[in-house]
């Protein structure tokens, strides 16, 4: 703080820090505190807010927990949003260092516009494009019919397509992050291993793979506090036996009318988010201020 009011002066300053601190208190702190607060009261009817059975509980936490069905979505969406991380992860470090370390400059730009243009088009019908994609009479089912893989087509709703969904739209969460650390990595370390006979496999593990820690464990953190809290590619693509715990808390708030359980059960998907935060700086032995960069 010392060097932002030297360098933007004392009032300035002490204006952006106000403005900072505003926007922290009214868009973070507030509703997140008036979520808690939510959470640890009972459903009541208006006349009886403010009476002898307004009062603290945790009645809605122990819901979800003896609920049977509720608990297995929530830990289908915790392992399922990790499928997804790691399959977003193996299909973007590839490309990430192919960009960063094979690729001309002018190739590299292609990449990444090919990459970002889809990305201009809102969520939503990225997803329905998915959608016409899985469909059962689809382009997907047409093309491989065609080819003969399948006799008939498939119904690729499911959990399938909803990680097929979510790898797509939460691709670049994963990928920049990583590019941008392989990018600071001097190719001479590279071929230095190269010359001394180090394979493949073992300059990624040993070389590239530390160097890029900051930006993995960044893209992991992103993609898995994406996937988890999604809602969009859930409710499109997936079926009946793939609903996601965010679909729950949907429901709670707009069709059960029950808000209160709802922000219950929300205040338990960010804790949830601070756990794999802290998990993962931990794994990949980052702090803070290396997944900020």
């Amino acid at each position: 703080m010392g060097n932002l009011f030297a360098r933007f002066g004392t009032g300035l300053g002490a204006l952006i820090v106000g403005l900072v601190a505003a926007w922290l208190v009214s868009m973070v702190l507030a509703p997140n505190l008036m979520m808690l607060d939510f959470s640890l009261r009972p459903n009541l009817m208006p006349a009886q807010i403010g009476g002898l059975d307004d009062h603290y509980t945790l009645a809605n936490f122990a819901a979800l927990a003896g609920d049977p069905v509720h608990r297995v979505i929530f830990l289908k969406t915790i392992w399922a949003s990790a499928l997804v991380m790691v399959t977003t992860l193996a299909v973007t470090y590839p490309i990430a260092y192919w960009m960063a370390k094979v690729a001309s400059p002018r190739a590299a730009a292609l990449a990444v516009m090919a990459l970002i243009i889809p990305f201009w088009i809102n969520e939503v019908l990225r997803t329905l494009a998915w959608y016409i994609l899985l469909a059962f009479g689809g382009p997907l089912n047409a093309a491989l019919l065609w080819l003969g893989i399948i006799d008939q087509p498939v119904r690729w709703f499911g959990d399938f397509g909803v990680l097929a969904g979510m790898v797509y739209a939460y691709i670049l969460f994963m990928l920049f992050p990583i590019y941008n650390s392989i990018s600071t990595l001097d190719t001479v370390q590279i071929e230095a291993a190269r010359n001394l006979g180090a394979s493949t496999p073992r300059i990624h593990w040993r070389i590239v793979i530390p160097h890029a820690k900051a930006g993995i464990a960044t893209g992991c953190v992103f993609t898995f506090m994406l996937a988890a809290g999604s809602y969009v590619a859930p409710a499109l693509l997936g079926a009946p036996g793939s609903r996601w715990f965010t679909e729950i808390i949907y429901n709670w708030f707009f069709e059960g009318g029950n808000w209160n359980r709802g922000a219950a059960y929300a205040l338990v998907l960010l804790t949830l988010y601070m756990l794999v935060v802290l998990a993962t700086l931990k794994l990949f032995r980052v702090n803070l201020a290396d997944v900020a960069k």
